[in-house]
């Protein structure tokens, strides 16, 4: 086999595991709240405290997975791991899951946190992180890797709307079957030997503890987390309910959920498309002005959200998560390949990033789900939608620009201003 031909059918596996991966996610979590709500039947307080327990074990898990990753390179056995615990998601969901939320609350959210934060938060996490470096070893741009779980989770909405309304374990079981052919894919994916040897991605010096207690002293870590704090702290905490807000703008709750799953479709769509064009306009205006357009978008969306009370209009303000997932996605992975050493990437994007979003469903989820009931969605929107804006605005004066910005250029150089720890 040539070697364009052996590249040409890594990336292919990798593009159809990542694939797999967000048809299988989609399929059950896209609908989570739903499901918490309708056939659990938790209130809007103890669905924020489930996503706030949910919170803590991926900030405790998402470091734990990066740091793994970081030390074994680009070894698989850790995305195995995730395969075979999202393997099992439909047992999970009705022989354990949904009998302790019923009979011991508690108990129930604390097993649930730790078995999601395994499969798919931490997961997920792991395995954006492992195609992004793949990319970067085989000189492709992650959005073209990344696009198709888009599609995936397009696919996955399409149907998994009509799916709940018939029964919820529909969802479980077709979860549970495409994470074994997600896993079949992974085993059959070989990287090159030459890329392994020549790269400027996998660093041969390995990540230590001390690495890591360097990168909680950078202020480049600080300024970038400020910014994920006040900006995709919104736009997640956000999209956790919003399904609920959504149903309430139709006649029948089966209406609205069937309408949701449409529209997710409509925006993993827009997401698989701005995928291809983002990474152009990021390599051209440089990652930060990319994060600042995010932030802008983010915040005009909730606050359109929370204006509106037009079936029609909120239908069409939902697709825009599509854009902002692009732009957030590309951006962070960007900036990171900017701003931190090689041997850190994974620990960083899932530290900085992945862990920083989770700590905002520790400390916001149970706060927005109490004003949800208080004032409504429509005036919390408001209020996230404005923080948004003042964090972006904030994140102007506080995120650094690279070497290349200033210089005029637009390629892609990873700068090392974050030094390896000394052994």
């Amino acid at each position: 086999m040539t070697t364009v031909s052996t590249m040409r059918s890594a990336q292919v596996k990798m593009s159809s595991f990542i694939f797999l991966y967000f048809f299988t996610w989609s399929s059950s979590f896209g609908l989570y709240a739903l499901w918490l709500s309708q056939k659990v039947g938790l209130d809007s307080i103890t669905i924020g405290s489930v996503f706030a327990i949910n919170g803590v074990f991926a900030v405790i898990l998402k470091p734990v997975y990066g740091y793994i990753m970081d030390k074994i390179g680009m070894s698989k056995w850790l995305l195995y791991f995730v395969c075979a615990v999202s393997a099992l998601m439909a047992p999970f969901f009705v022989v354990v899951y949904q009998p302790l939320l019923l009979s011991h609350t508690m108990v129930g959210i604390v097993v649930g946190a730790l078995y999601l934060s395994l499969g798919w938060y931490a997961g997920v996490a792991a395995s954006e992180s492992y195609a992004d470096r793949f990319s970067r070893l085989y000189g492709l741009e992650f959005g073209r890797i990344r696009m198709w779980g888009s599609l995936g989770w397009a696919l996955a909405a399409s149907v998994s709307g009509v799916l709940f309304n018939f029964t919820p374990l529909a969802n479980f079981l077709v979860s549970s079957s495409t994470s074994v052919l997600m896993l079949l894919v992974l085993v059959s994916l070989k990287i090159g030997d030459e890329q392994l040897r020549n790269n400027n991605v996998i660093s041969d010096n390995k990540i230590v503890f001390g690495d890591v207690v360097m990168l909680l002293k950078n202020r480049k870590f600080w300024m970038f987390s400020l910014y994920v704090a006040g900006v995709a702290w919104m736009m997640f905490i956000a999209e956790q309910q919003f399904p609920r807000y959504f149903v309430s703008f139709f006649d029948t709750k089966a209406q609205g959920n069937a309408w949701y799953g449409y529209l997710s479709t409509v925006q993993s769509g827009t997401e698989f498309l701005m995928m291809m064009v983002i990474p152009l306009l990021v390599n051209r205006y440089g990652a930060k002005k990319g994060l600042l357009f995010c932030g802008v978008v983010v915040g005009l969306r909730l606050i359109a959200s929370g204006l509106t009370t037009d079936p029609v209009m909120i239908s069409i303000i939902k697709p825009l998560y599509g854009l902002e997932i692009s732009l957030l996605l590309i951006s962070v992975f960007k900036y990171i390949a900017e701003h931190f050493h090689k041997k850190i990437n994974a620990t960083m994007y899932l530290l900085g990033y992945q862990a920083m979003i989770y700590v905002g469903s520790v400390v916001v989820a149970p706060p927005a789900g109490y004003l949800y009931d208080k004032i409504g969605f429509e005036h919390t929107y408001l209020m996230m939608g404005g923080c948004a804006l003042f964090f972006t605005l904030v994140s102007a004066f506080t995120l650094s620009r690279c070497k290349t910005e200033r210089d005029g250029a637009h390629d892609y150089t990873p700068a090392l201003d974050a030094e390896p720890a000394k052994h």
